[in-house]
């Protein structure tokens, strides 16, 4: 069976939102002696997710 997947646009602040929250539950983790093996993974594919650049139709492309 294929593994589904999820795909999120999010602006460069909501970005760092996400980034920001995963760090603090890393951390939080840290303190509590819990395993980080999940968040971890989380936070470095959402550091490392591709930018993707909003296509503008040009004026010549326009017509």
């Amino acid at each position: 069976m294929k593994e589904e997947k999820r795909v999120i646009t999010l602006d460069g602040y909501e970005h760092g939102v996400m980034v920001n929250a995963l760090n603090e539950l890393r951390n939080d983790l840290i303190e509590e002696q819990r395993p980080t093996d999940a968040v971890d993974d989380l936070l470095l594919k959402t550091i490392d997710a591709p930018t993707k650049k909003q296509k503008s139709r040009s004026h010549d492309e326009a017509r």
